[in-house]
């Protein structure tokens, strides 16, 4: 049975909907604020050999990853004829295809009449892992021993039976097991639901059918990338941004992309970028991979389907033992500050070739606030917030305020929910006024936010970045703000390094974090007078 075009697109569809309905079932049924409000999670479902065919709306760092995750389990630590259909592996580990530990993969193969024909998976950032720091977000780790609990790959479900030796060894481990192990139960329903729905489609189709149409899905969207990268004029496009440091010494981090393009292909050099650090900001290919994959779908216009066919005309080059492809046991904890700043350098090679297309950087990287408060009792309750700024002005108009941006797609977590489950009140939420970068368009505006502790005494660790370079504006549009991250104690203000583990707090102390603005795209001279005084009026300026 040879498909016609209006299968493949139903199947394709069908699909989609199938990573969407996994989607929704974590979103409904998860316990944490990390999971259920601040949505960092993905699902996707993937072809037997582990290719990315059709994901959620979810978040680019975990989706781009998680196809190269399932085949190094397929091909290191999985036999796939061992891999009953009845189970479910687990793993979390950087180094056996995981992100960082408190990203937990789960995946279950889908078998028709005795054939693998899929695979569908989740991802979720978990509150807590264990390790040194509350969220296991240890800024000062210089291990990955130190970061948490490592889960090989592992059966968490053998043949429809759920392994409590692991699940209490997990639990036992965390901090909040209850949030946690929740969390990993609505993973668990997720996969159930996803494969329930590639079986009704090969009900309907046949596995022979389905495994045609997953191909072809994956063909598709090369040929589409490959003639949106043709219209790429060739060439060799290089740029460079620093991060501020790895939290353990004072020194800028270098990424380097040299991007080249030749005909259909691509070819990205990240061999420039500096060692990998003593601070948990270090990246495995996989992680880094990710960026690159997303800032080229991104510099296209959006009429593919995005999968692991897009990534088949780019190829990447890495340094062993580099910040982009650390070897064990290097800390990753922050391992996004890499991923976020590698894309704000790909949009800069980008704008080279496209420079009516890219935009200016956006704020470039996770502004991770974690709080541990500690109650009178003993009791003990963890908060981990991602928090966002603006994004870079682009050719046609102003950057976005305060707005999930690149390699996120989070959302907020609401002041009430935050109030209601933790002692914490949130003082103020708010944009920075002037925090976008001048330019005939100006960069969207970062966000002010401010934590009271309301408990007897509490913990507080940062992880961030853009406090000394900041993202940087285009075509004579000037860069946006720097972050700033502030104790405040009886009305007296404090600095608070970006990068900081075990920072005491005491009743009534409140944490004041702004955000950088994204830059500006064009010479300020250019703007029209009348976003000038509308700047002015509404409080931008």
């Amino acid at each position: 049975m040879t498909l016609g075009p209006i299968e493949i697109e139903v199947i394709r569809n069908a699909l989609t909907a199938a990573a969407a309905e996994m989607d929704i079932t974590i979103w409904r049924t998860s316990r944490s604020t990390t999971v259920r409000e601040l949505l960092d999670y993905s699902t996707a479902v993937f072809d037997a050999a582990g290719n990315n065919v059709a994901q959620s709306a979810r978040i680019p760092q975990h989706l781009n990853s998680m196809g190269a995750a399932l085949r190094t389990l397929l091909d290191r630590f999985v036999d796939a004829s061992d891999w009953d259909e009845g189970d479910v592996v687990i793993t979390n580990d950087p180094y056996c295809g995981g992100q960082h530990l408190n990203d937990v993969l789960a995946f279950k193969p889908v078998d028709h009449q005795g054939q693998r024909i899929a695979y569908v998976g989740t991802l979720c950032h978990h509150i807590d892992m264990g390790g040194m720091a509350p969220g296991s977000y240890a800024a000062t780790a210089t291990e990955v021993f130190q970061e948490g609990i490592r889960i090989p790959p592992l059966k968490l479900i053998e043949k429809g039976v759920l392994n409590k030796a692991l699940w209490a060894m997990i639990g036992q481990n965390v901090r909040k097991p209850a949030l946690m192990l929740g969390d990993l139960q609505s993973q668990l329903a997720s996969l159930e639901v996803g494969s329930a729905s590639i079986r009704r489609l090969t009900t309907r189709y046949g596995a022979a059918a389905l495994i045609e149409a997953a191909g072809r899905i994956l063909d598709m969207s090369e040929t589409a990338m490959r003639a949106a990268i043709r219209d790429m004029p060739d060439g060799t496009y290089e740029f460079v941004d620093f991060l501020d440091d790895d939290g353990i010494s004072a020194d800028p981090v270098r990424l380097h992309v040299s991007l080249t393009v030749a005909g259909d292909e691509i070819t990205v050099d990240l061999s420039g970028c500096a060692d990998q650090q003593r601070g948990p900001i270090n990246c495995t290919p996989a992680m880094s991979n990710c960026a690159v994959y997303y800032s080229i779908i991104a510099a296209t216009d959006g009429a593919m389907p995005a999968n692991a066919g897009c990534y088949r005309p780019i190829r990447i080059i890495h340094r062993e033992g580099s910040v982009t492809s650390c070897r064990a046991p290097a800390s990753v904890a922050h391992r996004v500050a890499v991923s976020h700043r590698l894309a704000n350098v790909m949009f800069g090679c980008l704008h080279q070739a496209l420079p009516d297309r890219m935009p200016a950087a956006y704020y470039g990287g996770s502004y991770v606030a974690t709080f541990q408060t500690e109650g009178e009792d003993g009791s003990r309750e963890v908060l981990v917030e991602i928090e966002i700024g603006g994004t870079g002005a682009s050719p046609a108009k102003d950057g976005v305020n305060a707005w999930s941006f690149g390699m996120h797609n989070n959302s907020n977590i609401p002041v009430e929910m935050i109030e209601s489950q933790m002692p914490l009140t949130i003082t103020h939420y708010g944009l920075v006024p002037g925090s976008g970068g001048a330019g005939q368009h100006r960069g969207g505006l970062g966000l002010v936010r401010e934590w009271r502790v309301d408990s007897p005494a509490g913990v507080f660790t940062a992880n961030m970045d853009r406090f000394r370079f900041p993202p940087y504006g285009l075509a004579g549009g000037q860069p946006g703000s720097l972050g700033r991250l502030l104790r405040i104690r009886d009305g007296v203000e404090t600095p608070i390094p970006p990068k900081s583990d075990g920072v005491r707090l005491l009743k009534g102390d409140i944490v004041r974090l702004e955000t950088s603005g994204g830059g500006g795209f064009g010479a300020p001279a250019a703007r029209d007078p009348a976003a000038r005084t509308r700047d002015a009026e509404q409080g931008y300026a």
